[in-house]
Parts: C-alpha cells; structure tokens; sequence
C-alpha cells in the first residue's frame, strides 16, 4: 500500500470513526466504493436485483462495523471480504433454497445469463461470461479479481485468507477450463 493510500484509508477511517462526520464519509465511502464492488458482487450472483441487496449488505456490515477494523489491511481490501463473504452466504443459501447441486448451479448461472438483458456485449463477451459462470466458486472469484480487476494476488490473498501460490493455481486452472470451454463451444 501506498503512503498515499495508507493516508487516505486513515483519513477515511478516523472520520467514520467520528460522530460529527461518520454520516458524510460514509457517503463518500459508497460514492468510493459502490461500483467496483458492484461489479465484482455481479460477475458472482449474476442478477442485478440480487446484486443490489448484496451490495446493500455490505455496506450495512461495514456501517455496524467500522469500529472493528484495524487498519492492517487497505479500507478496500476490507470492502471486498466482506462483499465476498456476503455473496459466498447468498450463493450457499440459494443453492439449498433450490435444491441445486454445484453442477445445477453453473447450468443455472449460465441460464442466467443468456437470459440478461442488464448486460451490453458482444458475443465473445457472452461466450466469456459463460465460461467464467461454469468454473466453481473460488476458481470464479479469483479470476473475476484478477482478470476483471486486475487485483495483485497479495491483497486477493488478505481478501480470501488463501496463500498467493494457491490463488496463482486457482487462477491457472480458471484460465484453462476458459480455454476448454471456448474449444468445446466453437
């Protein structure tokens, strides 16, 4: 992290600490933040609705519990477990809802997204959007960090508490099922 940004997050953090600015830095921190996290509860969930009340969810953990947060990590880096941790929740409590196997829930969130008319695109975007959609979980979370985000794999790594070489396989394996896909599906 940088001085700057080490600034800025302790900035941040100290007047969401205080009551006379907690209201108006908490703004700016959903100005700030909204949407990257958006993007990345998205490519997770698929639905824009079930989006929406993740993203809600997140910023409500973080309103109840920015007292908590110590400051090791970037603000962001805190942002995103808890948005994973809320979309992870969501995904768990949908499959069992359903009754769907993890093979039933790729089919799903392929169905999903064929079906979106939220999303502009070209085929090729499509046809990625599938790929990734049909990869388990983590595979999908770490690559939708570090291909759509360009995430280092040092802060995905406090992100998930998972080693950086384990993501850097994780992240291997989720580009060659991608490739496999695309070969299987020309």
């Amino acid at each position: 992290m940088t001085k700057e940004a080490q600034l800025d997050d302790s900035k941040l953090v100290a007047r969401l600490r205080d009551p006379s600015t907690c209201r108006e830095a908490f703004g700016d921190l959903i100005k700030l933040y909204s949407e990257p996290l958006y993007r990345q509860i998205r490519r997770m969930v698929q639905s824009h609705d079930d989006t929406d009340d993740i993203l809600q969810n997140t910023f409500m953990k973080a309103w109840q519990n920015i007292e908590n947060f110590r400051g090791d990590a970037k603000l962001s880096t805190w942002l995103y477990k808890i948005a994973i941790n809320e979309c992870m929740t969501f995904l768990e409590k949908e499959r069992k809802r359903r009754g769907l196997s993890l093979d039933d829930e790729e089919s799903n969130m392929v169905a999903l997204i064929q079906a979106d008319t939220n999303i502009d695109g070209d085929q090729l975007t499509q046809k990625l959007r599938e790929a990734v959609a049909t990869l388990p979980e983590k595979q999908r979370l770490v690559f939708n960090m570090r291909y759509y985000d360009d995430m280092k794999y040092e802060q995905m790594s406090e992100i998930m508490g998972t080693s950086v070489g384990a993501l850097k396989a994780s992240y291997h394996l989720a580009v060659k099922k991608i490739e496999q896909f695309f070969e299987d599906n020309d």
